[in-house]
């Protein structure tokens, strides 16, 4: 008999998740959209809707001409240099944050979550995938274990490994899990639940 797979890849899970937000007429953001892949995901499995706007934003200058040149043949895919709390939202039903909360000043994660919700429409959706810390100093070492034993075991010397660690100092702050969900929750999110695990990697969707 066939296994079922247990685990899709975070741009996969985002996509099918995408066909119950995503209408005619709508606006999809992505917020630290990197070099716009997810928008042109998006914008390919729902070609056959009508009126759709894919919207990336990302603070690096070099990331947003990347994705204006690699976006070219998707005529509904925009890409602007801002930050999330200065830009101006429109009403969405779908709004994306893969990996970039946890680049943010944790002095500004509740006004930018507060923003999120406030942006979207009721029934509209927040999808947010961030690397989170152990809820205790046993499970952080655990994630942390386990994390670097993943990388050495894909061809990083240790070296390597010990150098990423240096560079994300004062850069990547992760919160726990709980603390990403207590956010969610003071901004207004009744309706949240985990969808992806896997070590330190978590994805949760949140529903106004």
């Amino acid at each position: 008999s066939k296994s079922v797979p247990l685990y899709k890849s975070g741009h996969e899970l985002v996509a099918q998740i995408s066909d119950y937000f995503i209408k005619d007429d709508g606006i999809y953001y992505d917020l630290g959209c990197s070099t716009g892949s997810l928008s042109r995901i998006l914008s390919s499995r729902h070609k056959n809707k009508h009126n759709l706007s894919f919207i990336g934003i990302d603070c690096e200058d070099e990331m947003i001409k990347k994705a204006i040149k690699i976006s070219e043949n998707y005529s509904n895919c925009s890409f602007f240099k801002d930050d999330i709390l200065g830009f101006n939202f429109e009403k969405t039903d779908f709004i994306t944050a893969y990996y970039t909360i946890q680049f943010t000043k944790p002095s500004i994660r509740q006004l930018i979550i507060d923003k999120i919700f406030e942006s979207l429409n009721w029934g509209g959706a927040f999808l947010m995938f961030e690397k989170v810390r152990g809820s205790d100093a046993r499970f952080q070492d655990i994630f942390t274990g386990l994390y670097n034993e993943f990388k050495l075991e894909n061809g990083y010397t240790a070296e390597e490994v010990l150098g990423k660690t240096r560079s994300l100092k004062g850069v990547l702050e992760p919160f726990s899990s709980q603390a990403n969900i207590d956010l969610l929750k003071r901004a207004g999110f009744k309706d949240i639940i985990p969808i992806m695990k896997y070590i330190c990697f978590e994805g949760v969707i949140a529903i106004k």
